[in-house]
């Protein structure tokens, strides 16, 4: 078997071998997120709150060949200005690898890695799902296929908004993943902190998501959780302000002929433009908060595998 070819950051290299607790990130926020330099200054923030919570970030992504598991300063610097960035998921990543490409990590494919590395907890902005249409157009994220198989709980501020949000929760209950909304009953909708759509389940301590984590192995049960961590009060953008944006941005998609991973991006900047920079500000707190409760989950990990 050809080896897998892991490079860690010294930091999380030193965090795992001591079983400290360590939080994955995804690398596409940081190439297809925003421009430089905004996105190499929230990447750097992101990894300082998980940080404060007494964490250790690991941001996962494919370098001249090699699977980085966390990136140096100098790293994250170079992939934040790199050009024409190959965005991975499952079905792309192990070529990238193998053909010597560089990539940036879906959600997917962060959890890929970071089950490769033993990392158990993975914080991001929003996981991918059913597109609207897909009935039609069978457009439905790897990243819930991937819930359903790697061990890894994710925090997100549930699927992003320009998704089918009740087809996404019929096809995650379908792939038996637990769905947990965090301090809530209702699940969030992204830049919202309200979809109209009951949680299946809901947490107040990151203690419960961690011994949720934790059964789950003890079961023997394949896959991971998401959890979803509604964006904080005043950082949110009410659902009935974007459905409209979010409907405009979409038929200029569908006109232009725009399909496969080339979507959620066009969507996001859009939104973004229509908004004048209010989501790409609601997304970065979002993110943040994810990170921060990512944190407080891989402690709670770290502190029951200690005992």
């Amino acid at each position: 078997m050809t080896p897998l070819p892991l490079e860690y950051a010294a930091e999380v290299r030193a965090a795992l071998d001591a079983g400290r607790p360590v939080v994955a990130l995804e690398s596409t926020i940081i190439t297809h997120g925003m421009p430089y330099p905004a996105n190499l200054e929230t990447a750097r923030e992101v990894e300082a709150a998980i940080r404060a919570e007494g964490a250790v970030p690991a941001t996962i992504a494919v370098m001249a060949g090699r699977l980085h598991i966390g990136l140096e300063d100098a790293e994250l610097e170079s992939l934040a200005q790199a050009k024409d960035v190959a965005k991975l998921s499952r079905a792309d990543m192990a070529f990238c690898l193998a053909t010597g490409g560089t990539g940036s990590t879906t959600v997917a494919a962060t959890m890929i890695g970071a089950r490769a590395a033993g990392i158990a907890v993975f914080a991001t902005g929003g996981i991918g799902g059913v597109h609207k249409g897909a009935e039609e157009t069978f457009d439905v994220s790897a990243d819930l296929q991937e819930l359903a198989q790697s061990p890894v709980t994710v925090v997100a501020a549930g699927a992003k908004a320009i998704l089918d949000l009740p087809k996404t929760l019929e096809v995650l209950e379908t792939l038996g993943v637990p769905v947990i909304t965090y301090g809530a009953a209702e699940f969030p909708a992204f830049w919202s902190r309200a979809s109209g759509l009951a949680s299946p389940l809901r947490a107040d301590t990151a203690a419960q998501i961690a011994r949720g984590h934790a059964m789950r192995a003890s079961l023997g049960l394949p896959g991971g959780q998401l959890v979803a961590n509604p964006i904080p009060e005043g950082d949110e953008i009410a659902a009935d302000v974007l459905a409209p944006v979010i409907a405009e941005a979409t038929a200029e998609a569908e006109a232009q002929g725009i399909k496969g991973k080339k979507v959620t991006p066009f969507l996001l900047a859009r939104i973004t433009e229509a908004t004048e920079g209010r989501s790409l500000k609601s997304n970065i707190a979002l993110v943040l908060n994810n990170a921060r409760l990512g944190a407080r989950i891989a402690q709670e990990l770290s502190q029951m595998h200690s005992k």
